[in-house]
């Protein structure tokens, strides 16, 4: 399979599928002496799986992280980081049954055509949301760098279904409460009907989508590449490679198109000495480069594909219509997963631009 990498200075390759025996990264192009090792991965992947059960799939996995190589003596050497971890809680049977009925919503059909019949498709094989574990151990490498530019991304539900955060919150409220809700909403009362509504769903057989949003704070002006390397180009594109994501929008995003100019612009002025805008509709983003105000991106996640209720397919063996009702263990909503996900996919295109501009040094820090 081509196009399992992404990024120019700071290169991710992801490897692994579902229902295999583990899921890795391999980082080529991370600064060398950078603080790094297990304890700033684990905590990452440990926000994956939200603690509500009524909430999640029942196949929870660990995710205990092993790095490989490129870390020595606790720092990036300037090697490949590579890491690893084990898929333990893996139950193909469900798969076996259904291996020539492509799930309504999945990737099963045109993967069985464009491999021949030769992919892996237990749990979706490597179109799964499991492969997103790659993203968040490259996300904790990003973040170790943008921290030292005093730069973070902030990602958090901004809906389930129906159910919408309409509060404006600060982006310290953001940041304190986000992972305090099983739904990462930042709002209790908003959370709780949030996971009331998916609940309700999975009663039903059914699955919710949802909106989330992520914040890029500290980003200076000028980092992007344009035209084909353009800053939220890559943003959208990492974001859009993420399983279940159907739509990617910045700033005023759709709404925009209903603005007059005058509406949309976002005016200038000085503030403190420094340039500064009095709107955000453009999202952080000026033609394809940072305008130095928050990078603010929204992505659409769509319900959740499997659904255990019966839903019309074909036999790809006897080429014929059929019925299929999903079994195994499934999200009734992949929203509060995607989270930690979506803020380290938008900090590793984050961090390739900003080493890509200078921005971030190619050694983080001589040794004495």
């Amino acid at each position: 399979m081509a196009g399992n990498s992404i990024g120019k200075e700071f290169v991710v390759t992801s490897f692994g599928e579902s229902h295999g025996k583990y899921v890795g990264v391999v980082i080529d192009g991370c600064p060398a002496g950078v603080p790094f090792s297990e304890k700033d991965v684990q905590p990452e992947l440990d926000r994956r799986i939200p603690p509500q059960p009524q909430i999640v799939s029942g196949r929870i996995e660990k995710d205990k992280v092993e790095i490989l190589s490129g870390v020595f003596n606790g720092f990036t050497t300037g090697a490949p980081i590579a890491m690893i971890v084990a898929n333990k809680e893996a139950d193909s049977s469900d798969y076996d049954a259904i291996k020539d009925l492509p799930r309504p919503g999945h990737a099963d059909y045109p993967a069985r055509v464009k491999y021949g019949g030769f992919n892996d498709y237990r749990g979706g094989g490597r179109f799964s949301g499991r492969v997103t574990v790659a993203l968040i151990m490259a996300g904790a490498v990003a973040k170790k760098l943008l921290s030292a530019s005093n730069v973070d991304a902030l990602a958090y539900t901004k809906a389930v279904g129906n159910v919408k955060l309409d509060k404006t919150l600060s982006h310290a409220e953001i940041r304190k409460r986000r992972y305090t809700t099983s739904v990462r909403c930042p709002d209790l009362a908003c959370a709780e009907a949030m996971e009331e509504a998916i609940v309700k769903a999975k009663k039903e057989g059914d699955s919710l989508g949802g909106v989330i949003e992520c914040i890029g704070l500290g980003v200076p002006a000028g980092v992007g590449e344009p035209l084909f390397d353009a800053l939220d180009a890559d943003l959208a594109k990492i974001l859009l490679l993420v399983p279940a994501v159907k739509g990617v929008e910045f700033g005023a995003g759709f709404a925009s198109a209903e603005l007059k100019g005058s509406e949309d612009n976002d005016a200038y002025q000085m503030k403190s000495g420094k340039v500064v805008a009095l709107t955000n509709n453009a999202g952080g983003v000026l033609g394809g480069l940072s305008s130095g105000m928050p990078i603010v991106v929204r992505v659409a996640i769509k319900p959740t594909s499997s659904i255990a209720k019966e839903q019309r397919t074909v036999n790809l063996s006897k080429m014929e219509d059929a019925e299929i009702k999903v079994g195994g263990r499934h999200d009734p909503c992949v929203v509060p997963k995607a989270v930690p996900v979506v803020e380290a996919a938008v900090a590793i295109t984050l961090a390739d631009h900003m080493i890509r501009a200078g921005v971030i040094p190619k050694v983080l820090k001589e040794r004495k």
